[in-house]
């Protein structure tokens, strides 16, 4: 088996490469699906700075290690422009204009008590939303599929398993790591391989008063959980939270936890940055900055460990194999996903409307860039959902 050649790149400066990542951060809507999309065409495509081979293999590890599928690929291709400065430099940039702007709405939520506007944005946004998830899947599957039979069955059988059971599954992401090693290396296969008391009160000031030590440390250790053991985009956490958040410890009612689940769809960055608002409604900013703690340094850590070895070993010709068939795997839950999402969100006939305008704009006329797209689309969603 002739090894990959690998793509040519362009060399870029480190501070290139955290401005890139700060405007992604700043400006890049559409969820974990569309950020990725969102890397490929700039980074790949585009100004060549990372090969074709490296942000596949970075896709294949997001998908394989716990955590949002942006933000681990995101650091991990800052690992492979400068180690671990690198990748940290990166989750800086990436996570923090974010971070930032929900902490503004946070505090504009506990001032007034609610923001039910946000459902007419997210009426509107959620539609042109899915359209670019779909985009940004198509895109996926021209560039790690190509005209393989193997990988396009493994996509399919994984389309049709989150679509049905609206979750990405990762044991089935594994499971088809083995089936690819099996189909295209079936004869080298080898069965052994495999500050709390100085902070100001009111930094410490959510819905039900000033928060406890105690009630600190539950949340950073709770949201550390999730970003530990919750595999798939960062959309996989929602559930998650809501079993938590809302059932387990009722930190917050139903409506209040779907509007941060609306908080982190409408603000640019990681969708797992609700976690930052959740946080905020607890404990204040500092439940904020603990969240978001809890939350993105497993996710860095999965990332910067195993980073060298994956790296090392990713052209063995088994490993490539397994993490092939990782990808497809990958790539057929994201269509599922964008299958799920669009049955939520594409619901009647203003919501049509708005998906049909988002892919015509989108997929014929190219001109329009995406953050004015979404905006538009949350003012049409503002407008039509009071009516």
């Amino acid at each position: 088996m002739t090894p990959p050649i690998e793509s040519k790149t362009v060399k870029c400066s480190l501070k290139d490469f955290f401005l890139y990542f700060l405007h992604l951060g700043t400006f890049g809507f559409g969820g974990p699906i569309a950020l990725s999309g969102y890397m490929q065409r700039d980074l790949v495509e585009k100004k060549k700075w990372i090969s074709k081979e490296d942000y596949v293999d970075g896709l294949a590890l997001a998908q394989l290690a716990p955590g949002p599928l942006a933000a681990q690929l995101a650091m991990y291709l800052g690992w492979v422009r400068a180690g671990v400065w690198g990748a940290t430099i990166v989750s800086i940039a990436f996570i923090l204009p974010s971070f930032l702007m929900v902490l503004v709405i946070s505090a504009f939520y506990l001032r007034f008590g609610g923001l039910d506007w946000m459902q007419g944005v997210f009426y509107g946004i959620g539609a042109a939303v899915i359209v670019i998830i779909v985009r940004s899947s198509f895109k996926l599957v021209k560039l790690t599929l190509a005209k393989d039979r193997t990988l396009w069955a493994i996509f399919l059988v994984n389309a049709v398993v989150t679509g049905w059971t609206e979750s990405e599954i990762i044991w089935v992401f594994l499971l088809s790591g083995v089936a690819a090693l099996l189909i295209k290396v079936p004869s080298r296969f080898n069965t052994k391989t495999a500050a709390f008391v100085l902070c100001p009160p009111w930094f410490v000031q959510g819905l039900h008063g000033t928060a406890s030590a105690g009630l600190l440390w539950k949340v950073l250790l709770y949201f550390a959980t999730a970003g530990t053991f919750v595999f798939g985009s960062g959309l996989a956490i929602v559930p998650f939270m809501h079993g938590g958040v809302v059932n387990q410890y009722q930190w917050l009612t139903e409506k209040q936890f779907i509007d941060a689940v609306a908080v982190a769809m409408i603000t640019p960055g990681p969708v797992v940055i609700t976690v930052a608002f959740v946080g905020y409604l607890v404990a204040g900013p500092i439940g904020a900055v603990m969240a978001s703690i809890g939350v993105f340094l497993p996710t860095y850590l999965f990332v910067v460990i195993p980073a060298p070895f994956y790296k090392r070993h990713a052209k063995n010709v088994k490993i490539k194999a397994f993490v092939d068939g990782v990808t497809a795997s990958a790539t057929g839950a994201i269509a599922g996903a964008a299958f799920v999402l669009g049955k939520r969100a594409i619901m009647d006939i203003p919501t049509i409307l708005i998906a049909l305008i988002t892919f015509f704009v989108l997929f014929k006329t190219k001109k329009i860039p995406e953050p004015i797209v979404i905006l538009l689309a949350g003012l049409a969603g503002l407008m039509l959902f009071h009516q």
